[in-house]
């Protein structure tokens, strides 16, 4: 939900099978039920909300892998040339779970299941 349904469009043209949370769940829905989705329907959620990597550090989880993207302009216009070349360069591990953070200037792979930070 922390992101447009513009990225739908983008990730569509570029040969993804997208949804946008909007069309499937609530607004109100908590971070956990979106990852129980992604993790039950084999979706890799893209989102600029931490708590994604840290429900999964937190659990100890492998999937779903998951994409961060952190920046300033959130824009599909501007990022999905990056988050895009990322998701094609990373299939097997997106396959075998990870969580990709994506910056305007670096792309950064962890493989799943992360640390727990206790």
């Amino acid at each position: 939900m922390n992101l447009s349904p513009r990225w739908v469009a983008a990730l569509s043209n570029a040969g993804f099978d997208v949804l946008h949370w909007s069309s499937v769940g609530t607004p109100t829905a908590s971070d956990i039920e979106i990852t129980a989705f992604a993790r039950l329907n084999d979706y890799v959620p893209l989102t600029h909300d931490l708590d994604f990597g840290a429900i999964l550090a937190a659990t100890g989880g492998q999937r779903p892998s998951v994409v961060q993207i952190r920046a300033d302009n959130l824009r599909p216009e501007v990022l999905a040339g990056p988050v895009v070349l990322a998701l094609r360069q990373m299939t097997t591990e997106l396959a075998a779970g990870a969580l990709i953070t994506v910056n305007p200037g670096r792309t950064r792979l962890r493989l799943l299941p992360l640390p727990s930070r206790d």
